[in-house]
């Protein structure tokens, strides 16, 4: 069975058939284009359908989708409200749509966005020697996976509810509040308005994350003090799930020197001191994707 793979980001969406031996992928395997995550249902699909038909599948292709909640990973309709993306497609069958736009399609599954990146990881070899891992994807928002040996943990005890990092809270607000991009670029704009030029009109994470490393010690002082938090609200969880590993990806992780550092420190204040490591795969979700749609039953 051939199996692709969709990987649905806020801005972006990617395509590639990933698959034995190694599930390995290049850059150059992988398409990526632009997705309106603020547009309605039918110009979302349009630029996922737009992503994968760049693909020369067979006919029988099992697609395997990673998308961010809220959604129905069983159904395949989307739950989003109040979240600032993806609202189009709020109550939208999107499986039927993307089996109905693929006419190669045997089936459509669907999976967690961040769960996809922690399988893709460990299917890749990026978890090795550690049974039990929290992973975490910094981006427009805050993903995570609690991964047992190859297993995603969404109940019990050890892991937050459904498992998911962004319903946590930190200072008495959500999580998502201190730690995402929205938040990072309303703290620069709210605290440093001397800093606000009109060609600041474009500004995103990318572009302070050079300022910090250029030397700016405010924007600096902005990425350690929203890293540390980050690593102050996991640490319990980091505990009581016994990670050995904190894995990050994500395009926030890509300013690893920004991010390391902190969230060791919050996570020790917690006092949780596992290691703590940049995700080896920027293609890990669609690894991930793919995988989940060959193992997953009919």
């Amino acid at each position: 069975m051939t199996v692709a793979a969709l990987e649905i980001g806020g801005t972006h969406v990617s395509a590639a058939l990933p698959g034995p031996p190694d599930w390995t992928l290049t850059d150059a395997q992988v398409h990526r284009a632009h997705v309106r995550a603020d547009g309605t249902a039918t110009e979302i699909v349009e630029d996922v359908l737009g992503a994968a038909k760049t693909l020369d599948v067979p006919p029988g292709t099992r697609w395997g989708v990673a998308i961010p909640g809220p959604f129905d990973y069983a159904t395949g309709i989307g739950r989003f409200t109040g979240v600032a993306k993806f609202e189009g497609l709020h109550g939208v069958d999107l499986g039927a749509l993307l089996r109905r736009g693929l006419p190669t399609a045997s089936d459509v599954v669907f999976v967690n966005d961040a769960h996809a990146f922690a399988l893709g990881q460990w299917r890749t070899g990026g978890t090795t020697g550690h049974d039990r891992v929290m992973v975490l994807t910094l981006g427009t928002g805050i993903g995570s996976c609690f991964l047992d040996r190859g297993v995603a943990i969404t109940t019990g005890p050890d892991v937050p509810p459904h498992g998911e990092a962004h319903l946590l809270t930190i200072d008495g607000g959500p999580l998502e509040d201190t730690v995402s991009r929205r938040a990072i670029l309303a703290r620069h704009r709210a605290v440093h308005p001397e800093a606000v030029h009109p060609e600041d009109a474009g500004l995103d994470v990318r572009e302070l994350a050079e300022r910090a490393l250029a030397g700016d010690p405010w924007t600096r002082g902005l990425f350690t003090s929203t890293f540390r938090a980050l690593g102050r609200a996991m640490a319990p969880w980091a505990c009581s799930f016994g990670a050995s590993l904190v894995l990050v990806g994500g395009s926030i992780a890509a300013s690893w020197e920004l991010v390391a550092d902190p969230l060791r420190a919050g996570l020790a204040d917690g006092g949780a001191v596992p290691e703590v490591a940049r995700a080896s795969s920027a293609h890990a979700g669609l690894v991930g994707a793919a995988w989940w749609a060959q193992v997953s039953e009919i």
